[in-house]
């Protein structure tokens, strides 16, 4: 099997999507911490990869892969397609509709948020802006409730890249000191995926170092 590595720092949420997969699937691999205080994401060879200069960055043999979603979706697509992804066109369909949902939506909320809250010094915070960014990720939760259901996961019993895309976010927006309202099903969502081991490791993990952090 080719060597597989993903480089990205531990705190980017779009890292820990990558590495929440990868435990989930049971793939070796190597972690190389890069961005952040870390640095070198404008090196020339981190440019080669990916001259946006950004993580996360997937190296699979010859093979080098930019973007988190791109990046998952080739993970599943090369080690677990059928559980992960689904087996026809209609299915990954209904996957990908919220990998998309999350960057146009859930994303921006959630960074109006982080970055306006917790990653700015309070004396430098817009209250209005963020006020928003809470009614924004608030309306996001409240159609993921309603997807849930009863379910465990956003598509049934199962988790699926639909959950790697946008449960990540979960974690910091329940954690910051913001009153931010999670809907029940969204709560229980939280709580199944607290229980899987790749969430608890990369998502769950602390990102303190972030506080009042304007820069990456």
């Amino acid at each position: 099997m080719s060597k597989l590595e993903i480089l990205g720092r531990h705190t980017s949420y779009n890292v820990q999507k990558v590495l929440w997969l990868a435990d989930e699937l049971n793939i070796e691999y190597t972690h190389t911490q890069i961005g952040g205080r870390f640095g070198g994401t404008d090196s020339s060879e981190f440019l080669r990869m990916n001259p946006m200069g950004k993580v996360p960055v997937l190296r699979h043999g010859a093979n080098v892969i930019c973007e988190s979603n791109t990046i998952v979706r080739y993970l599943a697509a090369s080690f677990a397609a059928e559980s992960w992804m689904g087996t026809t066109p209609f299915e990954r369909s209904l996957r990908e509709r919220w990998m998309d949902w999350s960057i146009g939506n859930l994303e921006p909320a959630f960074v109006g948020v982080f970055w306006g809250f917790y990653r700015t010094p309070a004396d430098k915070r817009h209250r209005k802006s963020i006020e928003s960014s809470v009614k924004a990720c608030e309306i996001c939760l409240r159609q993921l409730d309603n997807q849930l259901g009863n379910n465990h996961f956003l598509l049934g019993s199962v988790p699926s890249l639909a959950d790697i895309a946008t449960g990540v976010f979960l974690h910091r927006l329940w954690e910051i000191e913001l009153a931010i309202e999670f809907p029940d099903n969204v709560r229980n969502w939280y709580d199944e995926l607290s229980k899987r081991p790749g969430y608890k490791r990369w998502a769950m993990s602390d990102f303190a170092e972030l506080a009042n952090r304007t820069g990456y």
